[in-house]
């Protein structure tokens, strides 16, 4: 290669897909501000992505442009910053976009005074001017000129910036506690969006949205609104059957580009793999459709054969390209059908809707390209009925046609693996294999959820202290950790622990929380930053209440310290709880929607929900009775402990005092129930159990 910057050292792939620009980027950090400084020249800031397909785009046509990498070599110190990496940089300048463009996505380039000041914002630059965009060709030279001539105009611009930013930080409070009155709000913004012919909120471009859908479950739940159901159905059903997911290999794509679920924006991230696999798990609960246990399996296949590091962590993301083309790897024209299936291309063509033509069109021109997404149009029985072919003979065909194609797809070159493994994504991929774990009895989701937690606490805690790494490859962990790795790690271990009652990782889960209490806490205005008290100074010092792709780090603790409050007994975490509660700002009374992920933590603070003590032996027939009783209904507000009837003390009773009383009489498997800090008589009673988990509903 004949360049090679200051990136060539980095653990990011974001970055080292970039180390050989002619453009002489740097890393986040003091060298480059401190160059910025002493030659008195703006930083062109680009934050992107291992896995982002227009971040790939911009690198071709202007990063790996010379003319383009003379101009801004000249002009800028530019600073690459990999966002998965760095959520606390790309928070801060996603809300500097947002507030000076509203056109927000990445790559996301801004143009910083030396001091770091945003005074410029855009996404994707293309290398030359069109109607639509200034090309960097006219941007940098436009911009070193008024910098040099006109930076009064810039710098007044960048204190504008930065002052509406800091603002941003500290929203006003909502004037009264949240109470059901934002939940019915919420539902009632959804369903005015709400696609009831297609699923999904609005119009294209369609993201899954899974926190939202969890949260109309627990609706439904509540208030046996019926139309809250089919909302979660219809988006699930037709997210599944769609092109969004791939029928294949398996595993959801980031998004469809379009109303109908068909055309994807291919990258595969893993959170979406574990959200969308705690909605379809809750569901299948709900409803006992066997589709949505059939795409649990797909997503944690997918996710054991593509995304498992062999020490047990889950890596990030593949990429939407391959070979530079999005989607390449994923679309069959009917001729390679045929090659790869015989006789049974005509099915293919039947059951997954291709075309000669092909459906698949091409992102800048809109033509076809003659090759197909695979998609359905059916459920499995209704195409069953249609080719007058028992279901069972249908799904043995169509699993065989599956592993041909996925034989012959291994053959391709593969899209790029983002191989990096973070804190805060496996956290989340923990709870859903600990939950499908149990509404499945599946020991291997166990057994993933197990393995990869003994990875996280051994690999990405500090020894000395306990505190969190954000980020693993290479065998090597980095970046102090952030809001999300506590909360969302928390999250995961609290719900394996009642997957497999195995005390540490309840015992750790408190540990994390303290940490985070201990070093996020806004002492001030309450609610959880995202950075450390000790972290590197930003310009603000970010606090995120609002979900994107994922529930927020404050829904996500909400959430963390109503459950460790029930699962110990301790009121201190109650009513820091309601603190955080009420520390959330007037935007969510006014556009609850918005915020989902913060809304099934008050929908278990306003009840009813349970904490359920089962006193037993541990792997008896009757305790497995008993929890499977417990497990398989949906009663998504509760907690889960167990009691070893064998030991007279049980490590249980040291942190949840209150389990010392709830003994098995005769050994017999028996349960307690509590609901609003009311105790109902033990039992031993499968059916009465199910009973005293379910009547509570109210809305």
């Amino acid at each position: 290669m004949p360049y090679t910057n200051r990136l060539a050292g980095a653990q990011s792939p974001y970055l080292l897909q970039h180390q050989h620009n002619p453009v002489a980027w740097y890393p986040w950090g003091e060298e480059a501000f401190a160059k910025a400084q002493a030659e008195d020249k703006p930083i062109f800031l680009s934050i992107g992505y291992a896995t982002c397909h227009w971040c790939h785009v911009m690198e071709r046509e202007s990063f790996e442009d010379e003319a383009v990498a003379a101009l801004m070599n000249e002009a800028f110190v530019s600073i690459k910053v990999d966002r998965e990496e760095r959520p606390d940089i790309d928070n801060v300048y996603m809300t500097v976009c947002q507030l000076m463009s509203g056109r927000c996505g990445w790559p996301l380039n801004v143009l910083l005074t030396p001091q770091g000041r945003p005074f410029y914002v855009a996404t994707y630059v293309p290398k030359e001017t069109n109607r639509q965009r200034l090309g960097m060709l006219d941007l940098v030279p436009r911009v070193r000129d008024l910098w040099q001539n006109r930076r009064d105009e810039l710098l007044a611009s960048a204190d504008e910036v930065f002052e509406a930013v800091a603002g941003s930080q500290q929203p006003q409070r909502g004037e009264r506690a949240l109470d059901v009155d934002a939940l019915h709000a919420a539902f009632q913004q959804l369903a005015d969006r709400f696609d009831e012919e297609r699923g999904g909120f609005g119009a294209a471009p369609k993201f899954p949205a899974p926190h939202t859908l969890l949260f109309l479950l627990r609706y439904h739940h509540r208030t046996g609104n019926a139309e809250a159901l089919d909302m979660v159905t219809t988006t699930l059903d037709h997210m599944r059957r769609g092109g969004l997911f791939d029928h294949v290999g398996y595993g959801f794509h980031r998004y469809s580009t379009d109303r109908e679920w068909l055309l994807p924006h291919f990258e595969k991230m893993l959170y979406d793999q574990a959200l969308l696999m705690m909605a379809y798990t809750e569901a299948f609960q709900v409803t006992q459709n066997p589709e949505y246990a059939a795409t649990v399996r797909a997503i944690a296949d997918y996710v054991r054969r593509d995304l498992t590091d062999a020490a047990g962590g889950f890596y990030a993301a593949e990429d939407a390209d391959s070979e530079g083309v999005e989607g390449k790897f994923y679309v069959w024209t009917e001729a390679e059908l045929a090659a790869v299936l015989g006789d049974e291309a005509l099915l293919a063509r039947q059951v997954f809707n291709t075309t000669a033509d092909g459906n698949f069109l091409e992102e800048a021109t809109g033509h076809r390209t003659g090759a197909n997404i695979l998609h359905l149009k059916k459920p499995l029985r209704a195409l069953a009925a249609a080719l007058d072919t028992p279901p069972d003979a249908l799904a043995e065909r169509l699993e065989t046609m599956r592993q041909r194609l996925l034989a012959a797809r291994a053959q391709r070159i593969r899209p790029t693996l983002d191989d990096k493994v973070l804190t805060d994504w496996n956290g989340l991929m923990l709870a859903a294999l600990a939950r499908a774990a149990q509404v499945f009895a599946e020991p291997l989701y166990e057994d993933m959820a197990t393995h990869a937690a003994t990875f996280l606490l051994a690999t990405m805690r500090e020894d000395e202290t306990g505190r969190l790494q954000h980020r693993y490859r290479d065998g090597v962990s980095g970046i102090d950790g952030h809001l999300d790795d506590y909360a969302f790690l928390t999250w995961g271990l609290l719900d394996l622990y009642e997957a497999t009652f195995d005390i540490s990782y309840l015992q750790k889960a408190r540990e994390l929380l303290a940490l985070q209490q201990q070093h996020f806490w806004d002492e001030v205005n309450d609610g959880f930053f995202l950075t450390a008290d000790d972290a590197e100074a930003l310009i603000v010092r970010p606090k995120e209440w609002q979900d994107g792709a994922l529930p927020s780090g404050n829904a996500a603790s909400l959430l963390n310290l109503i459950r460790l409050a029930r699962f110990t007994g301790d009121t201190a975490l109650e009513q820091q709880a309601h603190t955080l509660l009420a520390a959330a700002p007037a935007v969510v009374a006014q556009q609850p929607s918005a915020f989902t992920g913060l809304l099934l933590g008050l929908d278990y603070v306003l009840g009813p929900a349970h904490e359920v003590v089962v006193a037993g032996e541990g792997g008896a027939e009757d305790t497995e009775a008993m929890l499977a009783a417990i497990r398989t209904p949906y009663v998504p507000n509760k907690v889960v402990l167990f009691r070893d009837a064998s030991a007279e003390t049980p490590p249980i009773v040291q942190l949840a005092p209150y389990t010392q009383a709830n003994v098995a009489p005769g050994g017999q498997a028996t349960a307690y129930v509590c609901e609003q800090f009311v105790c109902q008589a033990p039992t031993t009673d499968l059916e009465e159990l199910r009973q005293a988990l379910l009547k509570s509903n109210t809305a």
